[in-house]
């Protein structure tokens, strides 16, 4: 018996020997938030403040070729929120799969303006209109930079897609790819992307996405422009979004800005609907304060159906 307690004692140990020589880091960072939000009087909220937590794991591996492994998950009042996992090939570039929040492709490159808060058309009842986008659960990526030129693409399977078999009129695909450059000139950022979002029928009749946007930045200023356009099957259904936003840093701890966005439908019985944004941010060590009012008109591009969201939020990063 004390033979074969050595014998599995020595065993592991050796395994815990040749695992460390694999070993990577795992670090640990966590948020707390206090949120007040008013909205428009005609709407219930309720209690107008909230709290919420968040927790992130990231960590990160060597491999015997040169790559590095990077894995990250995010947790939001104890919930899952998003995972990444990915592969650093150096100057190759990086693949990437990614739940809830994909960071390549153009759910990446959707609102690029800058902004000292949220999006101006974030919280209001237009939320995401004309906003170029695709779903991000399960999403396979890949960005890298070749003279100069970055590349972001991404593909997501659609959830019908293995039932496709025994029912080829469902399921489908979506995927994108971006174009970027930042060597034009100095401070002068360009992109374009374009993407096809699945639809719910084995013949793709999907959405066609389009966006390109410009930035520049000089000293404490940055102004930029992103045109988009989603592009449906139905007849009618077309939109196209022009948004332009400025943003300044008035110093290290204070930036403000303001940004407005026209989502233009080609229905002839819908109106523009028309976003527009002002935040301001303070930063001070570890703390962060924003403030930001978004007003919106004709919402989904209803004459006469509006609505506004202010937000005050503390948040304290560890």
């Amino acid at each position: 018996m004390t033979n074969i307690k050595k014998l599995g004692l020595t065993a592991l140990a050796g395994s815990l020997v040749a695992t460390s020589a694999y070993a990577g880091a795992l670090d640990v960072s966590g948020t707390a938030k206090l949120t007040y939000v008013s909205q428009d009087e005609d709407e219930v909220t309720g209690n107008p403040y909230s709290n919420n937590q968040g927790i992130s794991f990231s960590g990160s591996g060597d491999l015997d070729n040169g790559m590095t492994i990077k894995y990250g998950y995010t947790m939001t009042n104890a919930a899952f929120s998003s995972s990444t996992l990915k592969l650093d090939m150096g100057d190759a570039g990086e693949l990437s799969y990614a739940d809830s929040n994909s960071a390549t492709g153009i759910s990446a490159y959707d609102d690029v303006m800058p902004t000292a808060g949220e999006e101006v058309w974030d919280d209001v009842a237009g939320d995401g209109n004309g906003v170029t986008t695709i779903n991000n659960d399960g999403t396979l990526g890949y960005k890298g930079s070749f003279a100069g030129v970055g590349i972001s693409a991404s593909y997501n399977p659609d959830s019908n897609l293995a039932t496709q078999a025994t029912a080829p009129a469902t399921g489908g695909s979506s995927k994108s790819l971006v174009l970027t450059s930042g060597d034009l000139m100095d401070g002068l950022e360009v992109g374009y992307g374009v993407g096809d979002k699945n639809g719910n029928s084995g013949s793709h009749n999907g959405t066609d996405l389009t966006t390109m946007f410009a930035k520049y930045t000089a000293g404490s200023i940055t102004a930029g422009l992103q045109y988009s356009e989603t592009d449906v099957s139905a007849a009618s259904g077309d939109n196209e979004r022009l948004h332009y936003a400025i943003s300044m840093a008035v110093n290290e701890n204070i930036s403000a800005s303001f940004g407005s966005s026209t989502v233009d439908y080609e229905s002839s019985a819908k109106v523009d609907q028309e976003n527009i944004g002002f935040a301001v941010s303070y930063t001070m060590g570890s703390m962060t304060v924003v403030a930001f009012q978004n007003t919106e008109d004709n919402s989904g591009g209803t004459s006469g159906s509006d609505d506004k969201v202010t937000e005050i939020s503390v948040a304290f990063a560890f």
